[in-house]
């Protein structure tokens, strides 16, 4: 039986402008559309795990504004348990102004946190006893560091799967990536955790094995289309990438988070869960906005399957 999944982080509505090019400082640009999506780090990895495993769980809050019908469609829609997630009064719900390069794929985006600054330790507690049902845990660094690393310290004793996107990237308070299973940075990430330069795939493994000291068990470094890179204390493994024409990169990240977190869920090895990983990123580039081009498990068995020859 597959294990459950379970998201702590942040919901944001994502503005999405789609622009020629990334606009110069003081610059008028002429954009080519503009979209509005349900986003943010916590909520993309929900349906992103949603979309390949049954069983996730949300805890976050979101504003009573309009904007928050988004995501109560996104729950309902991908399945998605939303009985740990708490509307509160007067507040707008978490936004994200992104611009993203139709020439590259690359994007650029701007947080305004509004509820997920709420996200409280009372929260947390109040809702453990929903929170014990699931194993594996996603949780990111898009609402109150306080509940973040109280959360984990919870989990930790609990004895759960915890594994921790370090983004966006701010400092952590010490001993924290000791309790978890796995952290998932990228090279900007890496670098401020490290304080190390990792603009090359050897020095980012460099930085990652300095990332083993803090006591943390498993250190994914996340390389974008180069693929990521296992680093623990059997070593440094290399898993490359599949080669896409990306349409947004916007949440390729969380995908591959959710990925892991899948493919852990239903007793994959390290070895597949990070090629399987790697294909959910992927395949989540390939079109607009955050969620929308998210793939199911159907697709992503489809792909690598096509991907190694139809053997």
């Amino acid at each position: 039986m597959s294990k459950r999944i379970a998201i702590i982080g942040s919901m944001n509505v994502d503005l999405v402008s789609r622009v020629p090019r990334f606009l110069l400082p003081g610059e008028t640009l002429e954009g080519l559309d503009f979209k509005v999506y349900p986003g943010g780090k916590g909520g993309n990895q929900a349906v992103a795990a949603a979309r390949l495993s049954s069983g996730v769980m949300m805890l976050g809050k979101l504003g009573d504004d309009a904007n928050s019908a988004l995501y109560w469609q996104a729950f309902e829609q991908n399945g998605i348990d939303a009985g740990c997630v708490v509307t509160a009064p007067g507040i707008n719900t978490g936004t994200a102004v992104i611009e993203v390069d139709t020439s590259s794929g690359d994007n650029r985006i701007v947080y305004i946190p509004g509820a997920n600054r709420l996200v409280d330790r009372a929260q947390v507690d109040a809702h453990w006893q929903a929170l014990m049902a699931c194993d594996i845990f996603l949780l990111q660094l898009e609402i109150p560091m306080d509940t973040v690393a109280h959360a984990i310290r919870r989990l930790r004793e609990a004895g759960k799967t915890i594994i921790l996107d370090p983004a966006p990237a701010v400092p952590l308070p010490e001993g924290l990536l000791g309790l978890c299973d796995y952290v998932t940075p990228n090279e900007v990430e890496l670098a401020l955790l490290t304080g190390l330069v990792t603009d090359t795939p050897r020095r980012m493994v460099e930085a990652g094995r300095r990332l083993l000291h803090t006591g943390v068990r498993n250190v994914v470094l996340k390389a974008g289309a180069q693929g990521a890179w296992l680093v623990n204390q059997q070593g440094a493994r290399h898993f490359p990438g599949f080669m896409v024409k990306p349409v947004d990169t916007t949440a390729a990240g969380d995908s591959f988070n959710a990925g892991l977190a899948a493919a852990l869920a239903r007793g994959a090895g390290q070895e597949e869960a990070l090629r399987y990983a790697n294909a959910v990123g992927a395949l989540s580039t390939l079109g607009a906005g955050a969620q929308g081009a998210m793939p199911t498990s159907a697709q992503v068995a489809r792909f690598i399957h096509d991907q190694q020859g139809g053997n």
